[in-house]
């Protein structure tokens, strides 16, 4: 049974079904200003194909001229019987429009999309009949890391992963080929105030965890009932108002001489260590 709610101590240290289609506004290559007012930018073959799959509304495909395989012409036939526009087009084309990333030949032109709701995340665990479990990132400026996070959210069952809408990524095309199609399942919800996001998460009965090197050794930690995990910046951690108004910190043991993970291990680690009291 949980504790009396109480403020934790800030620390010394310094620092997607019922839900509605995911509608999300991404960010593309700053160099592609009119692109960047009118599409979201996916590309890799996996991506694509999975867009591909849920059949959601496409504005254009580019396929870069030449390309071979199995793969590739399975992209091409779904984008065939579906009716999507698709042209072919020379590599250093789909390096501009990805700032040469590794798009394997395959770039999705996408709407322009709105993120999510907390009532999207609350929904998706009622229709799973879970207590929620949400994720918050507080600052997370690596896409590479919230494609991942995406990932293993979607591996865990998490209901949600919540965003702030300043100095931290959006939804990318690289945040999207990360996930590897998980983008496409989790609620991601973009905030302007986490800390009053926080506060109204409590009030729906919701205990919420900061990740600290002085908090709360995970063994020990009572992950379960509705939750939310707060993960720190990458260089920072957590901020300290976000630390003061959690309910509790918690952190990973380790024994070896760096004593620090990676933003996105460290939320797989968590996530796994709540998942093991919900899965079957």
């Amino acid at each position: 049974m949980k504790q009396k709610r109480h403020k934790a101590q800030p620390s010394v240290q310094k620092p997607k079904q019922v839900v509605p289609k995911n509608q999300r506004t991404a960010r593309t290559p700053q160099h592609n200003e009119n692109i960047e007012q009118q599409n979201e930018i996916v590309f890799g073959k996996h991506a694509v194909q999975t867009i591909l799959k849920e059949k959601r509304q496409v504005n254009k495909l580019f396929v870069q001229k030449g390309v071979t395989g199995t793969s590739s012409q399975d992209i091409i036939a779904l984008a065939k019987q579906q009716g999507i526009v698709y042209q072919e087009v020379p590599k250093s084309k789909l390096d501009d429009l990805t700032q040469d990333a590794n798009h394997q030949g395959f770039v999705l032109m996408l709407p322009a999309f709105e993120y999510q709701t907390l009532e999207d995340c609350f929904a998706l665990a009622n229709e799973r009949q879970e207590a929620p479990f949400l994720l918050i990132l507080d600052g997370i400026e690596d896409p590479h890391n919230l494609g991942s996070i995406l990932r293993t959210a979607d591996a865990t069952g998490v209901h949600g992963v919540i965003i702030p809408k300043r100095r931290a990524v959006g939804l990318t095309g690289v945040v999207a080929k990360t996930s590897t199609g998980a983008i496409e399942h989790i609620p991601v919800v973009r905030v302007t105030n986490v800390a009053q996001t926080i506060e109204q998460l409590k009030e729906r009965g919701v205990w919420i965890f900061a990740t600290d090197m002085a908090g709360e050794d995970m063994r020990q930690w009572n992950s379960r009932g509705a939750i939310a995990l707060v993960i720190g910046n990458e260089g920072q951690g957590v901020s300290p108002l976000i630390k003061s108004i959690a309910d509790g910190t918690v952190t990973i043991p380790m024994t070896g001489h760096v004593q620090s993970l990676n933003a996105s291990v460290a939320a797989a680690v968590l996530m796994y260590e709540v998942a093991r009291h919900r899965m079957p």
